[in-house]
């Protein structure tokens, strides 16, 4: 495992090349965000996300999440009319997840099998922006979860635990820990599918 440390406020520019390096170069990294440390890989490659689905031991059911920088790099890969577009301007960016219609571009390995759905996040981590506008493209995310351990959030266990099985970590220190609160609004109004540490009050819950 390559370590990076960037500073979490103002992130070394050499620092962000070398972590783009990385995920161009088919990587899986773990990188900070607003809720703790996630799993990211590049949506092109399926060499980081056999290695996601191994280490987490996930099925082709899980709903994969994409990390947009902003609305525009949403709109490449999800359907998002007039109500929704709404929806996502009034509560991004924030540490909520968005489901919405993927769209004819999405790879078929990142969007539901069935539902044809596909998670959105927007970040206001600085890192998280400096990567995406190095990047220019969204980048495939997932919780930092593994199977029989739970949530790592913490530097020195993230090395213990996957010191040889992923390929990058960006390492900030310790993060809090908290869950995205999701939000499906592929129907005709907003449902709270999870609620997190956004206020969920406005959106109806699953009936």
């Amino acid at each position: 495992m390559q370590t990076l440390y960037i500073h979490p406020d103002n992130p070394q520019e050499r620092l962000i090349n070398q972590a783009v390096r990385l995920l161009r170069d088919d990587a899986l990294i773990i990188l900070p965000t607003d809720l703790g440390y996630i799993f990211g890989a590049m949506t092109s490659s399926r060499q980081a996300l056999d290695k996601l689905k191994k280490i987490r031991q996930l099925d082709d059911k899980h709903h994969f999440t994409l990390l947009c920088r902003d609305l525009s790099q949403v709109a490449g890969f999800a359907t998002v009319n007039n109500e929704q577009f709404r929806h996502l301007k009034a509560h991004t960016p924030a540490p909520i997840t968005f489901i919405l219609s993927a769209s004819k571009d999405t790879p078929k390995k990142l969007a539901h099998p069935k539902k044809k759905t596909i998670g959105v996040r927007i970040s206001n981590t600085p890192i998280i922006h400096a990567l995406l506008d190095t990047l220019a493209e969204p980048l495939l995310i997932s919780s930092l979860i593994l199977p029989d351990v739970g949530v790592l959030h913490e530097p020195y266990r993230i090395q213990e635990t996957l010191d040889n099985v992923v390929d990058g970590f960006i390492d900030v220190g310790t993060l809090i820990d908290g869950m995205t609160s999701v939000i499906d609004l592929t129907g005709d109004n907003p449902i709270c599918l999870r609620a997190g540490v956004m206020d969920t009050s406005d959106w109806a819950e699953p009936t």
